[in-house]
């Protein structure tokens, strides 16, 4: 009980003292929060299209192995349609790269 009262106080404290920390002005707001949160929401993109592209990639190859491991003999016919869906589903994260940047600009 000690433990969880210690760390909630800890929790707690850190979220007070943060706010106050970080508090400022109304007027103190420029055009530099706006470029901020557009990185924010592109990493969340990328990270969101990288995420989903590992998990195609892995069922991808999930299936072609059980197919190779089911009838050995496919393996040459499976190969090349796995090496395609994978880079398909490559493209497609760089794709999301490219937008996202594009979306936050030059930060320089």
């Amino acid at each position: 009980m000690k433990k969880l009262a210690l760390r909630l106080t800890a929790i707690f404290s850190t979220f007070l003292f943060s706010a106050v920390a970080f508090a400022q002005d109304a007027g103190a707001s420029n055009e530099h929060d706006e470029a901020g949160w557009k990185a924010i929401a592109a990493g969340l993109a990328i990270g969101l299209a990288a995420f989903g592209g590992s998990l195609g990639q892995g069922n991808a190859a999930k299936a072609a192995l059980e197919g190779i491991a089911r009838n050995p003999n496919a393996a040459d016919k499976l190969n090349t349609p796995l090496i395609l869906s994978l880079a398909l589903i490559e493209s497609l994260v760089i794709y999301a790269l490219l937008i996202a940047g594009g979306f936050i600009g030059p930060l320089g």
